[in-house]
């Protein structure tokens, strides 16, 4: 059997950070997950807060190059462990999220970084310096501006998708869009604790935005307006595939085993090559197979059901 996850993930992936705007910057790595930074007049907002504060050192390393400004303000796209673990590293003055968000830390934190922690090593290295959960200390329901000075950063939940709590930040000025993971690109896209059905016309509302540039969840940064709406339609597609795979497998009464292997024989010619899809078709099929057969809140994760899941399907 191959191995968990990504257990066998061990290489050091090659880190960019592109400006993409006069404010804004991008943190990549090679399909990891992203961070953005936008430098306003009077601080920094960080959005996304990488894995442990280990990680996030590497982010104001970067930070540092640009500004000697202070980070004010973290903002968590979603509740993930690989995204908000490393908060405590930035000091900010406040932790922003939105109030569906925060429902979901309180519901399923401990046991979604239990099992974030055991799919991924590479990332989690130095896992004993997070100090527990990251908590917000400012959240909202569905929309809030922060000021930078004179820059304005709204910061939107539009509606459920990569999970029910997704938020972007918005840069109306700039028309810079840093989407979290309701967008990833040239990447796999996890959809483990995903609402696939209302996951496409979220998307919709991004594209409204007409962004000039886009920072995904996972992937390059997008510096053109048409790049940014490729890896919008890119990921609508493979969330549009994913359930309609198993919307057909469901309905003929497939097990979950046979909805996974046709899943696999649809999605992998097109998205097969990129970074993680191995890791993430197992979690994704699955989630698709519950939400098909009606359970609409997705189920939680932990480190046991990851094993027991993936020994059954992958």
């Amino acid at each position: 059997m191959k191995s968990f996850a990504s257990q066998s993930d061990l290489q050091t992936k090659r880190i960019s950070f592109p400006r993409i705007s006069k404010s804004c910057w991008a943190f990549t790595a090679e399909g990891d997950p992203n961070t953005g930074v936008i430098v306003g007049e009077d601080g920094v907002m960080v959005i996304d807060a990488q894995a442990t504060p280990g990680m996030a050192r590497e982010v104001i390393r970067r930070i540092r190059r640009v500004t000697s400004k202070p980070i004010r303000y973290v903002v968590l796209s979603h509740y993930h462990a690989v995204r908000v673990l490393g908060a405590s590293a930035y000091k900010a003055e406040q932790i922003i999220a939105s109030r569906r968000t925060l429902g979901l830390i309180r519901e399923r934190g401990k046991q979604d970084m239990a099992s974030e922690i055991g799919r991924f090593p590479r990332l989690f290295r130095g896992a004993q310096s997070i100090p527990g959960l990251t908590w917000p200390t400012m959240v909202f329901k569905n929309e809030l501006s922060v000021m930078l000075g004179k820059l304005e950063v709204r910061i939107l939940h539009l509606g459920p998708g990569h999970t029910g709590g997704d938020t972007i930040a918005w840069v109306p000025a700039e028309k810079v869009l840093f989407s979290g993971d309701l967008v990833e690109y040239e990447a796999g896209i996890y959809t483990g604790d995903a609402h696939l059905e209302e996951w496409p016309n979220t998307l919709e509302k991004l594209r409204a935005l007409k962004p000039r540039a886009l920072v995904p969840g996972r992937g390059p940064a997008l510096a053109t307006p048409r790049a940014a709406d490729k890896a919008i339609r890119y990921t609508q597609e493979f969330v549009r595939g994913l359930y309609a795979t198993a919307k057909r497998g469901v309905a003929a009464r497939k097990s979950l085993k046979e909805v996974y292997l046709a899943t696999r024989r649809r999605m992998d010619p097109a998205y097969g090559r990129y970074p993680i899809y191995e890791h993430c078709m197992p979690f994704d099929v699955s989630r698709a197979y519950d939400e098909a057969r009606g359970i609409k809140h997705p189920r939680i994760w932990t480190a046991k059901r990851d094993q027991e899941m993936w020994k059954s399907i992958a």
